[in-house]
């Protein structure tokens, strides 16, 4: 596997982004990168990125985890971020992306973790915790949602699909600006484009769309399923937060509720975000999940 990594001098000075760097070895020659801050034998709250974005989208709800005693993880998926990226679209899949950060998780022993996912994060982290259920206390969901191939995705994320796949820039930064309600910085949008010196580390970014499921015979279906199956039986607590205006996944939040268990009586909420609701509001999502494991979830 020809595998890239972003030298670190793409990092410096980020806005926002103060954060030591961590790494652990996952396999394959690979190395993967997250924030980690807080008390180490805190109780772990893990955010998960989607795309194209990376830890630097939750630079401001990692400080109030840590400052409310928690142990604050965020890390960076395989192909983004500071983590290793392979150079080569056929080498991402739904099951490897879902291997590697197994692997990670196992490697730091996470156990009573609170889970914040959004985007891919979610198509990776409501499995990751389907599938480890011992590993999980609770689960918050932003704009996410666990497709099993079996309805319609919606014309948005087809015109997402094609423009990642065919166009030939990919514009990392002003991408996550468009789905924002407020207006990033040019410095923010920088460092949205700074794990990529060239197309040639964005193989990871531009295969994402076309790993979705959106067929009953996709090769991620069937795993997809069984982790739906579990989430209907899921008992643990579960909230959505979300920002309403995100046209691909705005809506998204109503069949969670429907569906998971957990999530009956939970204080869930509808907020003045879009799909990179952690841009808009991060601070309110953090404040809102301390309180409401304060308050017993």
């Amino acid at each position: 596997m020809d595998t890239l990594r972003t030298p670190d001098e793409r990092f410096a000075d980020l806005p926002d982004y103060p954060f030591a760097a961590h790494y652990a070895e996952i396999g394959e020659g690979l190395r993967m990168h997250y924030v980690d801050e807080g008390p180490p034998d805190a109780a772990p709250v893990l955010m998960l990125h989607g795309e194209p974005s990376w830890s630097y989208l939750y630079r401001s709800m990692v400080p109030v985890f840590a400052d409310g005693g928690m142990r604050a993880l965020a890390p960076d998926l395989i192909g983004f971020g500071k983590s290793d990226k392979p150079t080569r679209l056929d080498d991402y899949s739904y099951q490897r992306h879902m291997d590697w950060l197994t692997t990670w998780m196992e490697s730091l022993d996470l156990t009573g973790i609170t889970l914040i996912c959004q985007d891919w994060g979610s198509l990776l982290g409501l499995r990751l915790a389907a599938e480890n259920p011992d590993r999980f206390a609770r689960i918050v969901v932003a704009n996410g949602f666990l497709p099993t191939g079996d309805t319609d995705p919606g014309f948005a994320f087809k015109v997402w699909r094609g423009f990642a796949t065919y166009s030939p820039l990919l514009p990392v930064g002003r991408i996550v600006a468009t789905g924002t309600k407020r207006k990033l910085s040019g410095a923010e949008r920088a460092a949205y484009d700074a794990p990529y010196p060239s197309s040639r580390y964005k193989a990871g970014a531009r295969a994402f769309p076309r790993l979705v499921p959106t067929s009953p015979t996709d090769p991620a279906a069937p795993a997809n399923r069984l982790a739906w199956d579990a989430l209907g039986a899921w008992q643990k607590p579960f909230l959505t937060l979300f920002g309403y205006a995100d046209p691909i996944l705005g809506k998204a939040d109503k069949p969670l509720q429907e569906h998971v268990p957990g999530a009956a009586g939970q204080p869930h909420a509808r907020l003045a975000g879009s799909h990179f609701v952690q841009e808009d509001v991060g601070v309110e999502i953090a404040e809102r999940t301390l309180a409401w494991i304060a308050g017993g979830a």
